[in-house]
């Protein structure tokens, strides 16, 4: 019988015979329905909670965007930084950029990726950039809309928020469509 000299048969020690390592096929790590390798982020991502386009699902927030949206960005990036810058520190550099530049989007599109990874959203309907360049306002009432929709109170901030939840104040759940 013809064998090749690099063929690995395993190892004899001293407690007897040990085969070598066993190969494994390669087979990716996550795999669609048709085989083809899915990258981890594509399979573990949840949808938002409301549309972009709802804007009006909060009339309030929608008209205070459309006329300042450096305050809804504020409250926004505040929340999302945990607190350590002020809503209105971002709120001013999001202003700032909106009267010198006009592309406050450049900015505000990098607080949408961050808020993604924190809660695992999808990005959704396109990469983050584009949804802030092409649809502002209605990024930053979606984004707005989904941390009040995840408990936070936007108008009291990251502080107040942490200590509403240290004394187990929590907001109920917001369901839109639901009325009395």
């Amino acid at each position: 019988m013809y064998t090749s000299a690099h063929q690995d048969y395993g190892k004899f020690t001293g407690e007897g015979y040990h085969p070598g390592p066993m190969k494994q096929p390669y087979a990716p790590p996550y795999a669609s329905a048709a085989g083809m390798p899915v990258h981890p982020s594509a399979t573990a991502t949840a949808p938002w909670s409301t549309g972009l386009c709802h804007c009006f699902d909060d009339p309030a927030n929608c008209l205070v965007t459309c006329v300042c949206p450096c305050i809804t960005f504020g409250q926004i990036s505040e929340i999302v930084n945990k607190g350590t810058t002020s809503c209105a520190a971002s709120g001013a550099l999001y202003g700032v950029l909106l009267g010198l530049t006009g592309l406050p989007s450049l900015y505000s599109c990098f607080y949408r990726s961050r808020m993604r990874g924190q809660y695992d959203l999808e990005e959704a309907p396109c990469v983050d950039c584009l949804v802030h360049v092409f649809c502002e306002p209605c990024a930053l009432c979606q984004e707005y809309r989904e941390l009040r929709n995840r408990g936070f109170d936007m108008g009291i901030g990251w502080q107040a928020n942490m200590e509403r939840q240290s004394r187990g104040v929590t907001m109920p759940p917001f369901h839109a469509g639901m009325t009395r």
